[in-house]
């Protein structure tokens, strides 16, 4: 980033500092504003929630393997703390899925084990809250579950395709819903639905609020159909 860029973004201002989060420096620093005034006011919602969201993503993107699991870890820690100032609202139970998740598929088959019942359980609950929530980011994230799951532990891509279908009803444009039904289409040896999905995701306009998520989800796609066209 450089110096006009830096003094764009205010240095006490979390939120600004998050909407640069693909610059590792600015989401760290984020990370740590909402760390802080939570230590501070341990019944603070807000930053509970969005620390955990930023712990998310730190977990996800750039960091080396043992620090991107303390991130995932501390995100989790983050959300659970959200859900104990106010469990009605549905970001904590999201964003505890989301860092679970991530810790299951990043980091092998003993921790897929040990999250994967609480993953379901906190996405059902986001469900139950507000299943529009973050346009329809729980069923896209039940229908992804149900796609890595083994069968023998609850695992169905017909359940897979159902949720993802749904969460494309609350955002037709989501990239990573394509994405991930393409891939789900895959598996069920449906390959010419699945390369349509995968150039959908390819064509689809990045969301302003998502636009770093966006800009790798398309690259994913890229990848994707390459595959798809062998």
């Amino acid at each position: 980033m450089d110096a006009r860029t830096a003094l764009q973004v205010p240095a006490d201002d979390p939120d600004a500092l998050y909407k640069d989060r693909e610059n590792l420096a600015s989401a760290k620093k984020a990370t740590d504003i909402w760390a802080a005034r939570l230590a501070a006011n341990p019944k603070d919602f807000d930053s509970a929630y969005r620390l955990a969201q930023a712990r998310y993503w730190l977990g996800t993107n750039g960091l080396p393997g043992p620090d991107r699991k303390a991130a995932l870890e501390g995100g989790i820690a983050a959300a659970r703390s959200a859900i104990a100032i106010n469990a009605s609202r549905p970001e904590g139970h999201f964003w505890l899925a989301a860092n679970m998740g991530a810790l299951a598929e990043s980091f092998g088959l003993r921790q897929g084990i040990k999250y994967r019942g609480q993953i379901k359980d906190a996405l059902l609950m986001t469900l139950s809250i507000s299943p529009a929530f973050l346009d329809g980011s729980a069923d896209r994230a039940l229908g992804r579950w149900y796609f890595k799951v083994p069968g023998l532990f609850g695992g169905s891509n017909k359940e897979s395709e159902a949720h993802l279908r749904k969460s494309l009803t609350f955002n037709p444009n989501s990239i990573i819903s394509h994405i991930f039904l393409a891939e789900t289409l895959e598996d069920l040896g449906r390959k010419d639905e699945a390369r349509k999905e995968a150039q959908t995701a390819i064509d689809a306009p990045l969301d302003p609020n998502w636009t770093p998520e966006d800009r790798r989800f398309k690259e994913q796609a890229r990848r994707l159909l390459q595959r798809l066209a062998r």
